[in-house]
């Protein structure tokens, strides 16, 4: 294999030169400030975690993670995503904290992607686990609070779109016997291969009118019609349940003020060995991929304790910083040229513009040379005699 140059990265990891990282930092600020107002601490847990208890506990798939081991032989992997590590927090230092715990982080998530150039390896992303509350009020409040971050980052048009494992799963036992094409089709659907779904129906052995029906999922109403639609075509009391679940979420939604910008989609159900109930997606109009995910994932936590009942969502920050239309606020540079003699008045003076918001950089000033370099980091630049007065002021154009 061929040694690196010394400029290159690993396939899939990325730098952040001054200007990204400071819109990154700028946008984390605005969600963190929503999760605390609405009552959500801040956690962070470890870059490595054993692959026995996290990995194996991840809704990430083992195919897709960073593996390596310690010095020990114990099998590592870099944090995939960032709710199994929080699980595992939660049942060991926070084991004796009163539930409900709302919870919240900034974190990168590491997956391993195939050889494909363009696909990144690192994510950044925030997110909140309402970890000890069940039942709709809880998911609503989730799904209002990740709408509202991207409203407090001016995303323009977005929408949140939802479905309900076992709105699915009933409504296809209903029609299939076969557990072989039920595990196909659902399949096809978490991975939201939806032309592979279709085909798969029609070369199923399922009768066609239960063919038909299926593949109706795909053209119901978004709103409450498609709901009501279903309810119609079912018996199945696992299906009644979900809907009318959905519909309590739906309704403090609208207490929420978010009713306009939700959609019913009955396919959309992530991963479904993973989530046991509602799952939902938030969608910048007109986008392809979301800017958050999230729903209910009561069974994880029995992987580490007792069953706690939990949901949360996970915002990804890179594509939010794309669809967020938050401006970086400029903060004026301003250079300080002193000669060595003024040292101490250039710090002073330095200070005193710091503490006016200004950032502030200082530099002995030798020869004109110093001036440009000055020129090129800078808007504007206070030049000090040997007294320590400032002889002369330069506007500059980067």
């Amino acid at each position: 294999m061929e040694k690196p140059r010394v400029f290159e990265k690993p396939m899939g990891f990325r730098d952040l030169p001054p200007a990204l990282a400071m819109r990154k930092r700028r946008f984390e600020e605005r969600v963190h400030a929503r999760f605390s107002a609405w009552g959500y601490e801040e956690v962070c847990t470890p870059t490595l975690e054993f692959f026995e208890t996290v990995g194996r506990a991840s809704a990430i798939a083992e195919s897709r993670m960073f593996k390596c081991l310690d010095r020990e032989g114990n099998a590592l992997v870099l944090s995939p995503d960032q709710t199994a590590p929080i699980a595992r927090m939660v049942t060991s230092l926070l084991r004796d904290e009163p539930l409900p715990l709302r919870l919240c982080y900034h974190s990168r998530v590491f997956r391993a992607q195939e050889v494909e150039a363009g696909r990144q390896a690192e994510w950044f992303q925030s997110g909140v686990e309402l970890v000890g509350s069940e039942g709709p009020a809880a998911d609503a409040e989730v799904m209002a609070l990740a709408l509202d971050c991207l409203r407090a980052c001016e995303v323009e048009d977005f929408q949140l779109t939802f479905g309900h494992t076992a709105l699915l799963d009933g409504f296809l036992r209903e029609r299939i016997s076969d557990d072989l094409v039920l595990r196909q089709l659902k399949e096809k659907l978490g991975e939201r291969d939806l032309v592979g779904f279709q085909e798969a129906v029609w070369k199923s052995p399922i009768p066609s009118q239960a063919q038909r029906e299926i593949l109706f999922l795909l053209q119901l109403d978004k709103g409450p019609a498609g709901m009501k639609a279903l309810t119609e075509m079912t018996r199945s009391e696992a299906v009644l349940q979900a809907i009318a679940y959905l519909e309590a979420c739906c309704a403090c939604l609208e207490a929420y003020g978010f009713g306009e910008y939700l959609a019913f989609d009955p396919c959309l159900v992530g991963r479904l060995g993973y989530y046991t109930g509602i799952y939902f997606e938030g969608m910048g109009i007109g986008q392809a991929f979301p800017l958050f995910s999230g729903g209910r994932y009561d069974r994880l936590y029995e992987r580490f304790a007792d069953p706690i009942p939990a949901t949360g969502f996970a915002i990804m920050m890179d594509r939010l910083m794309i669809s967020g239309k938050l401006k970086v606020a400029e903060v004026e540079r301003v250079g300080i040229l002193y000669p060595p003699v003024a040292m101490r008045r250039a710090v002073m003076l330095a200070e005193e513009m710091r503490n006016q918001g200004n950032r502030v950089i200082m530099q002995l000033w030798r020869s004109e040379n110093d001036v440009e370099q000055m020129r090129m980091k800078t808007e504007r630049i206070l030049m000090l005699d040997e007294k320590g007065e400032v002889r002369r002021v330069d506007s500059c154009s980067t």
